[in-house]
């Protein structure tokens, strides 16, 4: 069995009913399915999980949009980062629906949208606190009026992104109450017309809450939510369920034995403590697996049981975690088998998956988040979806 990322649409489902059972019957969702669905395929996801009641879907770029509508799928579809003047032909061909915050670029919307003679939706995102894109709170009144002046464009949505709403620490929390309080204001003033000149504005589909906003502040649900890293399968917040979606897999293509005393891998970082036999595993760096998880010493971990929550990074083979044996290779890493070991080449060796360590257990031994994790998981890796 070669290197491959399985994917398990079941578990995906199960996390999108845990959602809508938090948030009830009345907010929409919308799932981002950027960067490839975080790594997880963003057709056959988007396809299982329209397939499971979410109702919209969100990307980063336009290439990514077309990729879903060149796929046959007809949902509404986010562009959650700043779009070029020159993507707006095959946005508004396509059907995507742009965010817009500042005077410049709802003109060329407009523009392009009469030269196309189709109307564009598009929603208006409000800067809170994130300190990224977005227009200020108190000058959201007045883009919704410039966006509504134009007659070929539609305010279908209004939107803001909080900055740690997944965090549990007390300041993070009066930070994100007050990201939903001044979000709260504009869009209040949006629907009176305050600062316009003119009547109030219908603000279109109010959003805001992203994964750690899901869990933490119920508030803040507005008319749709857009929870990423929940669907995938993490939650932040442990006490919430959420099942991992993803598992990576590979197999023991290469046993050999090796006496006390001899290097394995680069820069001879990893030195037997004892005769014993090294299973080789074609899965590498460029496949996604972190090269900071490397074992540069001949002790870092010990053979084990199958949780592999060491200090060094093991992978599971026959039910047991096996710990990794010098540095990782571009296209391959090696475990320690033992002295004595009943793996055969052959045997499936799991990196992360279903009763074993996940991503987010990676993540925390690198330093990083679960998303960068399932993110870097090279396209060389095959995808495997299991129903």
């Amino acid at each position: 069995m070669s290197a491959k990322a399985i994917i398990h649409l079941d578990k995906l489902r199960k996390n999108i009913e845990a959602v809508r059972k938090l948030v009830g019957p009345h907010p929409k969702i919308c799932l981002p399915v950027k960067a490839d669905a975080y790594g997880h395929g963003a057709v056959p996801v988007s396809r299982a999980a329209l397939e499971a009641g979410v109702e919209y879907l969100a990307v980063a770029g336009v290439s990514e949009g077309v990729e879903l509508r060149n796929a046959g799928i007809g949902s509404p579809v986010l562009l959650l980062s700043q779009a070029f003047p020159g993507d707006l032909p095959d946005i508004i061909h396509h059907d995507l629906i742009p965010f817009v915050s500042d005077e410049e670029f709802i003109k060329e919307a407009a523009a392009a949208a009469e030269r196309a003679d189709k109307q564009l939706t598009v929603h208006l995102k409000v800067d809170t606190g994130m300190g990224r894109l977005g227009c200020s709170p108190e000058a959201a009144a007045a883009m919704a009026g410039r966006i509504c002046s134009y007659p070929m464009l539609k305010l279908g949505g209004t939107a803001t992104h909080f900055s740690a709403a997944d965090s549990p620490e007390e300041g993070d929390r009066a930070y994100t109450k007050g990201q939903i309080e001044k979000f709260r204001q504009a869009v209040t003033c949006i629907k009176q017309g305050q600062g316009q000149g003119q009547a109030g504005i219908e603000p279109g589909i109010v959003h805001a809450a992203n994964s750690g906003a899901l869990v933490f502040h119920g508030d803040s649900y507005f008319d749709m939510v857009r929870p990423g890293l929940f669907i995938y399968g993490y939650s932040p917040d442990i006490e919430t369920e959420a099942l991992p979606v993803m598992e990576l897999s590979s197999a023991v293509v290469s046993i050999k034995k090796i006496k006390k005393g001899e290097a394995v891998s680069y820069g001879r970082s990893w030195i037997a403590p004892e005769d014993t036999c090294i299973g080789v595993i074609p899965l590498g760096y460029a496949d996604g697996l972190p090269r900071s998880l490397s074992s540069n010493g001949s002790n870092d971990n010990a053979i084990g049981n199958s949780n592999g929550n060491s200090t060094g990074h093991s992978i599971l083979i026959r039910g047991r975690a096996y710990p990794l044996a010098g540095r990782i290779c571009m296209d391959q890493c090696m475990v320690n088998l033992g002295p004595v070991t009943d793996v055969q080449r052959w045997d499936k060796a799991m990196i992360f998956g279903p009763g074993f360590i996940n991503a987010r257990d990676i993540a925390e031994k690198t330093g990083t988040i679960p998303y960068e994790i399932t993110c870097r998981i090279n396209k060389r890796v095959p995808r495997e979806y299991k129903a």
